[in-house]
């Protein structure tokens, strides 16, 4: 008697997985896992986490599916999950800084530190401001003398606004004394097509630029990291163009609030063996991107630490949105 009631609790239990849409933990996964990337496909960050997804369902055991959800600033695919994604481990995405920048600047659909389950932080960037090879500018100095003599005129694209390369401008622009015009765009590939063709002076970006620049297309004038990049070592830093900034705009992976622990430990598990896959480590270096590994507890307090760091800068810039 007690043989078959179990068996109906355990048949029950099937059906009810099946109807719910329901993974238990220690099955999971059984099925692809869709990776949210929230920029267009062919710049940095897609072909650095194609390569890392990639390392990591190898790990799992399952496919894990790239899906390019531009826009926003790097914010519209994790909003868009964020509203509509079941917390049973098959929809994640990549979580720029955007996440928890544009909600200082205004009204939006999520609460970053509520909305989210943390699962494991990964890398960051490496920024720069290129021009095309065929500019008036050879230096970082023509620009800002160019600029003082024309306020305004001086265009240059980004991946968006509120983006780290908008707000890396406009701070750089601040402390030089300029005035410049941000384009936004979805991602690198539109920013790599607005320079190269003119439509914009200038590029603020990660470095989906580099095949250009090797190419010599275009004029790397700066990086943004806290050393030469050894790619480019005759470029300079921010830092010794006399502006004391270091930006990296660092990243992780999260999914929908509510997600078991369980499944959130088999994910943490498989990106870090995926970070430390040298395949992995080869495709970072060619963007120059380093390991950035932080587990899940210590990126949950980053995401605070984070967030307050960033509400100091938009209020320094006249960024942040008004009080209801």
């Amino acid at each position: 008697m007690t043989h078959r009631i179990m068996q109906k609790a355990g048949f029950a239990a099937v059906v009810f997985a099946a109807l719910t849409g329901v993974t238990f933990a220690q099955d999971y996964p059984t099925k692809p896992i869709t990776l949210i990337v929230p920029w267009p496909a062919g710049g940095s960050t897609d072909i650095s986490m194609r390569a890392i997804a990639d390392s990591a369902s190898k790990v799992l055991g399952q496919p894990i599916v790239v899906d390019n959800k531009g826009g926003g600033g790097g914010t519209v695919g994790p909003a868009t999950m964020a509203a509509t994604a079941k917390p049973d481990g098959y929809t994640i995405s990549q979580i720029p800084i955007t996440v928890f920048r544009l909600p200082l600047m205004q009204q939006v659909s999520w609460d970053a530190s509520k909305d989210f389950t943390y699962i494991v932080h990964l890398t960051g960037y490496t920024f720069g401001v290129t021009t095309n090879a065929e500019s008036q500018f050879k230096t970082w100095q023509d620009v800002v003398d160019f600029a003082k003599a024309n306020p305004g005129k001086v265009t240059y694209a980004t991946p968006g606004a509120g983006t780290s390369l908008h707000i890396g401008m406009e701070q750089i622009a601040a402390k030089a004394g300029i005035k410049l015009t941000q384009v936004p765009f979805k991602g690198g590939a539109e920013t790599n097509a607005a320079v190269l063709g003119k439509h914009t002076m200038l590029q603020a970006d990660s470095t989906g630029w580099r095949p250009l620049v090797d190419a010599g297309k275009l004029r790397l004038l700066m990086v943004w990291t806290s050393k030469r990049s050894p790619n480019f070592p005759d470029v300079p830093t921010l830092n010794e163009l006399g502006y004391s900034m270091v930006y990296d705009s660092p990243f992780g992976i999260a999914g929908p609030k509510g997600m078991d622990p369980k499944i959130v430990a088999k994910l943490h598990d498989a990106f870090k063996k995926a970070i430390e896959d040298p395949a992995v480590i080869a495709t970072l270096a060619k963007f120059d991107m380093v390991v950035n590994y932080k587990n899940t507890e210590d990126y949950v307090k980053f995401v605070g630490e984070v967030t307050e760091s960033e509400r100091k800068v938009i209020e320094s810039l006249g960024l942040a949105k008004k009080a209801n």
